[in-house]
């Protein structure tokens, strides 16, 4: 009996290291965004993340076997370094795919589609993008807008150059500095992806219905990691069973 007793004991040791019992749970670090309304932000006063990004993130864990997810909080000019250097596992963070991004990252399926855009004062009397020439114009530091902005306008023909554009930019760290700058007329305009600047428009503002950029969100993994494929595998079937248009439609 307690030869019996000492082999089981030993089994379920034995099973414990190997990891087939006694596992400690799987917990997926995601990085997010804490400034977005509706995609991923940050409650200062309950301390938890709401928006589609935090519910999309919790639907992917599940699928790929995670126990949990830990939210941690990236910002444009920090988000590429954290995910190389392992500090997250991927990024849902309102990250566009882009060619020299795709040089670093594995990218799943898009799961949104948007377009970068420009939102003025009602009261500047801009209409056209042609009338931001010689503007000031609010980009947030780190972001992809203001390069694409740059194309855009060398493209039209409004300047000579991208870089003709650089002496006209202001940037700053966070989206609420650029719409109080925009309130308080610092500039003249600001340029943002169009999810974010729907989430700071007010009855005294308007968004130009000239679109600068499409954006594709994407969810980012480390190039080449074990994780790229399940995440991909994963964020299409959310795609294919509407769970994805069900949060898009829940937090629109």
């Amino acid at each position: 009996m307690r030869a019996g007793i000492a082999a089981a004991a030993l089994a379920l040791a034995l099973a414990g290291v190997s990891g087939h019992a006694l596992a400690a749970p799987k917990t997926l670090k995601v990085g997010v965004r804490d400034d977005i309304m509706h995609f991923g932000y940050l409650n200062p006063e309950t301390g938890k993340y709401y928006g589609m990004e935090i519910d999309l993130a919790a639907r992917l864990a599940d699928a790929i076997g995670y126990d949990t997810v830990e939210y941690v909080t990236v910002q444009p000019d920090n988000r590429k370094q954290m995910l190389l250097d392992g500090e997250v596992d991927c990024l849902i963070a309102a990250y566009s795919v882009s060619e020299t991004r795709l040089e670093n990252f594995d990218f799943s399926e898009s799961y949104y589609t948007d377009y970068s855009s420009i939102m003025v004062e009602k009261s500047s009397l801009i209409h056209e993008m042609r009338e931001l020439v010689g503007k000031r114009i609010g980009v947030l530091d780190g972001a992809n807008t203001a390069p694409k902005l740059a194309i855009r306008m060398t493209e039209e023909g409004l300047i000579g150059s991208e870089e003709e554009l650089e002496p006209s930019l202001v940037k700053m760290d966070s989206y609420s500095e650029l719409s109080v700058a925009l309130e308080e007329g610092t500039v003249d305009a600001v340029c943002m992806d169009g999810c974010i600047a729907r989430a700071y428009m007010e009855d005294d503002r308007e968004i130009l219905e000239e679109k600068i950029a499409q954006e594709e969100y994407a969810v980012a993994t480390q190039k080449d990691s074990e994780l790229s494929g399940a995440v991909g595998t994963a964020i299409s079937q959310l795609l294919s069973d509407g769970t994805i248009d069900g949060l898009i439609e829940k937090w629109s």
